[in-house]
């Protein structure tokens, strides 16, 4: 070799190319964390009893829900009194987090319905499944460790959640927000200003109870605005022009403040892969802005 590197993680090819972030956030009207301290295999849920397994997926699908499987960073023990688990509805006007704790299959599936406790307090997640992509443990765990020296009781490594390619991936709970290749020195400011409120449109990739296009169209919005609220640019209306999946031109309506913003969604083949696994040759979907205004 001559000084040039044999390999590239997907990360460090994304970084090169560009890829932009916006409307990638994971699909999600609600999360289910479940405090699993083992090894977590490639499919994080074949690590769970397949009763509590299918239990958790039937809830999942009927909720548009995400189950994630999460642990101390650092591998830290866990509370004597038993394994965490976490429901989070992250949709806009009912943000809440319930918490309980279970021993064995049978309080997994009862979880998903238990009254619970309430947990007032913000959780982050940072993506550190190796077994699914190396991006995620080598970015991620540096990640989790620089966001446990300013909150430990409230940072979590989680696995996988998608787009590994913007590894490190940091979710924001219960807003859901969705961030990407933050850095061990940006990521705790990113957390302290979500605790005021506040997002860092720089490295949002979304928030994961809108859809992929609008996503996409309020990163724009937040753009031309400067609205860095939670809450600001509320979803108006969405209207599409019926054209198929990858070709369709969205316009979303916000509010607080007002504002239109038009898309266009498209495929964009790469001659790369798009994860560590993948194989050269995948596709990225993208938003490209084509009005912006009120």
């Amino acid at each position: 070799m001559t000084g040039a590197r044999a390999f590239q993680r997907c990360a460090e090819l994304a970084e090169a190319a560009g890829d932009p972030g916006e409307g990638t956030a994971p699909p999600a009207q609600h999360w289910f964390l479940v405090e699993h301290r083992g090894a977590w295999p490639r499919l994080a849920l074949q690590a769970l009893d397949p009763d509590a397994a299918a239990a958790l997926g039937a809830w999942a699908g009927g909720t548009g829900a995400r189950i994630v499987l999460v642990r101390r960073p650092g591998r830290r023990a866990g509370r004597a009194e038993g394994l965490r688990w976490f429901r989070v509805d992250a949709r806009p006007g009912h943000e809440g987090i319930r918490t309980g704790t279970w021993a064995g299959a049978g309080d997994l599936a009862a979880a998903v319905t238990a009254e619970g406790d309430p947990y007032d307090a913000p959780l982050t997640l940072v993506c550190a499944h190796g077994r699914h992509d190396a991006c995620c443990a080598v970015r991620g765990r540096p990640l989790a460790a620089a966001l446990v020296a300013d909150d430990p009781e409230g940072t979590w490594e989680c696995s996988h959640i998608g787009g590994c390619r913007f590894a490190p991936a940091m979710v924001l709970l219960p807003h859901g927000l969705v961030y990407g290749g933050v850095s061990p020195l940006e990521g705790p400011s990113i957390v302290r200003d979500a605790a005021r409120g506040l997002v860092v449109p720089s490295r949002l990739r979304g928030r994961s109870a809108l859809s992929p296009a609008v996503q996409a169209a309020q990163q724009h919005a937040r753009l031309a605005t400067g609205s860095r609220g939670v809450d600001d640019l509320r979803v108006a209306g969405v209207d599409s022009d019926g054209a198929p999946a990858g070709s369709t031109a969205w316009r979303v309506r916000f509010t607080g403040p007002d504002c239109v913003v038009e898309v266009k969604e498209r495929f964009v083949g790469v001659d790369r892969p798009l994860t560590c696994a993948g194989r050269p040759g995948g596709r990225m979907r993208v938003f490209d802005p084509v009005r912006v205004g009120h």
